[in-house]
């Protein structure tokens, strides 16, 4: 007959432990601080910046930028001009035509360090005589050399800086507006900022630190965040100079109105195209491989899109344009305990997934619906400028799910295991056994059980005593169990109740608490039935009943009187007198018997510690718990008995060997070690026990007794709670008598 523990069942168990919560929430905090591991360490910054790039790609298209305009460079242009790089002469007409339509801003994205004849001298005097036009330079670093701007400005403040920051994985998602370059205190503005200052100058706006103390940039009411090395998903990143994310308008080539160079110089261009703008000039031809890559160029299919070096400068600039006039928000990214406190709620989630869905298909649904969630949310945040972390929660929510879905199937393997070995023997036992769950309901019972009823197994299971048995017997049933529950003590009692076919039967039942692998706290009980054994007492008490009458005054007198000259007034023990005298017969019966007598003396660790703390009237609790314990560990043949103080004494009649007096001892320094509770303190003592045996250490009480005692302080000075057994001081027949272990054979114990 299998045991009633079904999968449904199994689970609602598991939901009850206890330690579950704790579980929970050590894998929440484990996850969490992995994930957070590995994101300092920068293994999820290529993953984050990918999210990064398409969560731009999707939001909606950015109408085209009214105030940029590009002058773009293609192959057309190059064949018209006849040569590459674009000779002085032509670019000089051009930028004559752009400043006629009376542009706010001209932005010249070629190097012209060097004289590209023919006119020269024309493109020197046109640098000398626009004033609102800008060259660039590149300023050096470790990965390029420099190149300087035109000598006829080179000193004025018509020059920006073109360089450019490159993520690990050649992606350009973050611009320069200030650089201190190197031999230089003042720091040198970047091409797109320098652009975007001779537009705002029309307005009479400057740039100015922010009004919030922040020492950021401020320009009009747009405040721009200084990029720092670890926001967003950057880790340990140079964060040199003064950068800014970027927050491209749209797809490369779509944003921006562009015109061909050689209509500007053929003259085909209207003045309208140009005019009251920022007008920037750069290469787009493949053969002037002026390209980089930035968040647009990436694609799910395909190699990706590079965005020539002229579109880069004017998303920067018309990034600054629309913040100071649009209020386009400039992307900010959380402080990092607010990541780590976002990746321990994500991981949350994913844990309490893991620990409530059973199924594959809705766990892959819900891991799946969370993903998304998080996936919307990111991209809800980027619309309003929030950069936040999309790839570490989505990992805390996966990792913490697996996590915990491993745990519960091994406590659920480790359960599945527990109940076959049970089933394996239970229905061996003759007397009826049940197993009760926290809700008094039978989960585990046997066939003798049932037969015990009189009803088939399958009706018992999962129901409790209410739905079978009369209310009264049901109520007695009830009351014991909850007492054991309550209590967490072992519970013997017997009672008599009716059973189904009417008849009065008497039962003793035995109740203790249990714990499995998984930690679910179960009722174990043993039930025998004793109606015969309580029928033949009945007759026997009835005819005792008058011979205990007259006797019992004067046994009870003479039992009072013996008890309180041979018995602790505290704990109710033998006293030391008592002690002395069992001790006497033990040894003398074993000097006759040829067996031997084990010797405990115990002395509690910490008992002082107690009374100092909590006062003598909790130690004088506390002596009367650990005598009460003393007692329940063992036989009624054994004795226990208090000689003062912390002191107690056992004495183990016919013992057979060393062993069994180590094994006792063992058993009684983990009883003693478990808390007391005692008027609502939780009290832990230890105990040090020294053992000796006749005749192994002598043949008298006193030898024995010093003995002991002088074994139980070197289990004191070998670090307390555990036993020492003095060394034999014995004739070597006495040895190996000890050693041999014949006798009485082995008792057992607690």
């Amino acid at each position: 007959m299998a045991l009633g523990l079904r999968p449904s069942q199994s689970w609602k168990l598991l939901q009850r432990q206890r330690h579950g919560k704790r579980r929970l929430l050590l894998t929440v905090v484990g996850v969490a601080a992995c994930v957070v591991g590995v994101r300092w360490l920068g293994l999820l910054q290529a993953w984050e910046l990918s999210v990064f790039d398409y969560l731009l790609q999707l939001r909606p298209p950015s109408p085209p930028s009214d105030r940029v305009v590009l002058i773009t460079i293609d192959e057309p242009d190059l064949q018209a001009v006849g040569q590459y790089p674009v000779p002085d002469r032509a670019l000089a007409t051009v930028i004559r035509k752009l400043q006629a339509a009376q542009p706010r801003a001209i932005g010249l994205d070629l190097y012209r360090d060097l004289p590209v004849p023919p006119g020269h001298a024309d493109l020197t005097q046109v640098f000398q005589t626009t004033p609102n036009l800008v060259v660039i330079e590149h300023i050096a670093d470790p990965e390029h050399p420099a190149v300087p701007p035109p000598p006829a400005i080179a000193q004025s403040d018509q020059v920006g800086f073109n360089n450019v920051v490159h993520d690990l994985d050649d992606r350009v998602r973050r611009g320069l507006l200030y650089s201190n370059a190197p031999g230089t205190q003042k720091a040198k503005p970047s091409f797109a900022l320098t652009l975007a200052l001779r537009y705002f100058a029309k307005d009479r706006l400057e740039p100015q630190p922010a009004v919030d103390g922040s020492g950021n940039l401020q320009i009009g009411n747009a405040i721009f965040r200084r990029f720092r090395a670890q926001d967003g998903p950057y880790v340990h990143v140079d964060d040199g100079g003064y950068q800014l994310l970027l927050n491209p308008r749209g797809r490369p080539g779509a944003v921006f109105r562009r015109v061909p160079f050689a209509d500007v110089l053929q003259g085909k261009a209207a003045a309208e195209l140009f005019r009251d703008r920022v007008v920037l000039i750069g290469y787009v031809a493949v053969s002037a491989n002026d390209f980089v890559l930035m968040a647009h160029s990436r694609q799910l299919v395909g190699p990706p899109r590079p965005v020539p070096g002229v579109e880069l400068h004017a998303n920067l600039v018309s990034q600054l344009l629309s913040s100071v006039y649009e209020q386009q928000p400039v992307f900010r990214s959380w402080a990092e305990p607010v990541e780590w406190l976002w990746i321990v709620v994500w991981s949350g989630v994913g844990a309490v997934l893991g620990w409530r869905v059973r199924s594959l298909a809705l766990w892959l649904g819900a891991i799946s619906v969370a993903g998304l969630g998080l996936t919307l949310i990111g991209y809800g945040a980027l619309l309003v400028g929030w950069w936040i972390p999309v790839v570490p929660p989505i990992a805390g929510t996966a990792g913490a799910a697996i996590a915990m879905t491993a745990y519960i199937a091994r406590l659920q393997d480790q359960y599945r295991r527990s109940k076959d070995f049970l089933n394996s023997i239970i229905n061996t036992i003759p007397d009826p056994i049940f197993v009760k769950d926290q809700e008094h309901r039978w989960i585990v019972l046997n066939e003798a059980f049932a037969a015990f009823l009189q009803r088939p197994l399958e009706a018992l299971l999962e129901r409790s005593v209410s739905d079978v048995l009369p209310p009264a017997t049901a109520a007695l049933f009830h009351q014991h169990d909850d007492l054991v529950f309550k209590t967490g003590q072992v519970h013997l009692n017997e009672f008599s109740f009716q059973g189904g076919d009417g008849r009065v039967r008497y039962v003793e039942t035995k109740r203790s608490l249990h714990k499995d692998v998984a930690g679910n706290l179960f009722l174990v009980g043993v039930i025998r039935d004793i109606t015969e054994r309580k029928l033949m007492e009945e007759e026997l008490k009835q005819t005792a009943a008058d011979l205990r009458r007259s006797n019992a005054e004067l046994q009870r007198s003479a039992t009072q009187l013996n008890y309180a000259a041979n018995h602790d007034a505290l704990t109710g023990l033998p006293n030391r007198k008592l002690f002395y005298e069992r001790l006497h017969q033990a040894i003398a019966w074993a000097a006759t018997n040829e067996r031997q007598v084990g010797l405990l003396f115990l002395d509690l660790d910490g008992f002082k510690q107690v009374n100092d703390t909590l006062g003598h009237d909790m130690g004088d609790l506390l002596l009367r718990a650990v005598a009460t314990r003393l007692t329940n560990c063992l036989r009624s043949s054994d004795t226990v008995a208090r000689l003062g103080g912390d002191e107690f004494t056992v004495i183990l009649p016919a013992i057979p060997s060393t062993q069994d007096a180590a094994r006792v001892a063992e058993k009684l320094l983990a009883t003693l070690a478990q808390a007391f509770v005692l008027q609502g303190h939780t009290v832990t003592v230890t105990t040090s026990i020294g053992i000796s045996l006749y005749p192994l250490h002598g043949d008298d009480l006193e030898p024995l007794i010093k003995t002991a005692d002088n074994a139980m302080y070197s289990a004191k000075q070998a670090g307390k709670n555990r036993y020492t057994v003095a060394p034999q001081v014995a004739e070597p027949a006495a040895v190996a008598l000890a050693e041999s272990g014949e006798g009485l054979g082995g008792r057992e114990r607690c």
